[in-house]
């Protein structure tokens, strides 16, 4: 069923990008890229075989507000957390959450890692993403970025997930090695926030893959959004609750541009177990694609 509910979910991104003009397309080494334009609208897509999935939107009109829900539920990571002061950012798209990131934190460097040129490329062109000292893209390949930052000793007081294709997180981002590498470039009451689908054939694996690395996490959904947001902190998820609205309240009125109701966000953060603990953790070895292949 669940597989089932993941693929209307999908069937439905075609037709809406139907109903803009594409103004760019280009073929990278890694997908199909579009730029998709309406009145007010303007879209990064990227494409795999017949379907064409929105990997981020900016309204022309209010360019600081979120378009989609599940950039505005990552946000949920700083009810965490302090001021961070370095982030690290895994996926650029149109380069929505790092360019926030920066405006509501313009001390903190942040780094985001970008496997396609041609992505950074189309967010400079379309979407004004900007980079400058403290915001800085590295076009390299996530899991590369972090052995090689876990060498030069980096940490981050924040890491988001946000890699995608246009078919899913790439496999080699799933797995307990990357997610425990991750990990360790945290600083001790470091945050990791992860997006990934609510329903999706390898949701078990996923989660059961989170829990092995990070123990208890906030499994994050909402009902207007196909996506989840994975939040953990290795140092463990706070105890009481009061300290998450205190800290919502502070940030209210500094998220509201964005479109973030973050003070709403506090009774769906659920640490509890919704997934089949038996299912297997996702490694190097046994990869996302092989479940796949021989279901």
């Amino acid at each position: 069923m669940r597989g089932l509910i993941w693929l209307l979910c999908a069937l439905t991104v075609p037709v809406a990008a139907a109903q803009g003009r594409v103004v760019h397309k280009e073929r990278s080494l890694y997908q199909t890229i579009l730029v998709v334009k309406d009145r007010s609208r303007v879209c990064l897509q990227f494409s795999v075989r017949r379907d064409q999935k929105n990997q981020s939107c900016k309204d022309l009109n209010d360019p600081q507000k979120m378009l989609f829900s599940y950039t505005r539920m990552m946000m949920a990571s700083l009810l965490l957390m302090d001021a961070p002061q370095r982030v690290l950012m895994v996926g650029l798209g149109g380069g929505t959450i790092p360019m926030a990131l920066n405006e509501l934190y313009p001390q903190a460097v942040i780094d985001a890692v970008e496997i396609d040129p041609a992505v950074v490329r189309m967010a400079r062109e379309y979407f004004a993403f900007e980079s400058n000292a403290q915001l800085r893209v590295h076009e390299i390949d996530a899991r590369v970025f972090t052995k090689r930052a876990l060498k030069r000793g980096l940490t981050y007081d924040l890491i988001l997930l946000d890699a995608y294709n246009g078919d899913y997180i790439p496999e080699h981002l799933l797995t307990r090695e990357y997610l425990e590498e991750s990990k360790a470039l945290l600083t001790p009451n470091g945050v990791l926030s992860a997006n990934t689908f609510a329903v999706s054939d390898l949701y078990d694996h996923e989660s059961a893959t989170y829990a092995a690395v990070f123990g208890r996490f906030y499994n994050f959904r909402r009902w207007d959004s196909s996506n989840r947001v994975i939040i953990a902190r290795p140092a463990g998820l706070p105890e009481d609750v009061d300290s998450l609205h205190a800290r919502a309240a502070e940030l209210a009125d500094r998220l509201r541009p964005y479109g973030v109701p973050i003070e709403r966000y506090v009774k769906d953060l659920d640490g509890g177990v919704d997934w089949n603990e038996g299912a297997r953790v996702l490694t190097d070895q046994y990869a996302p694609a092989n479940l796949l292949k021989h279901r």
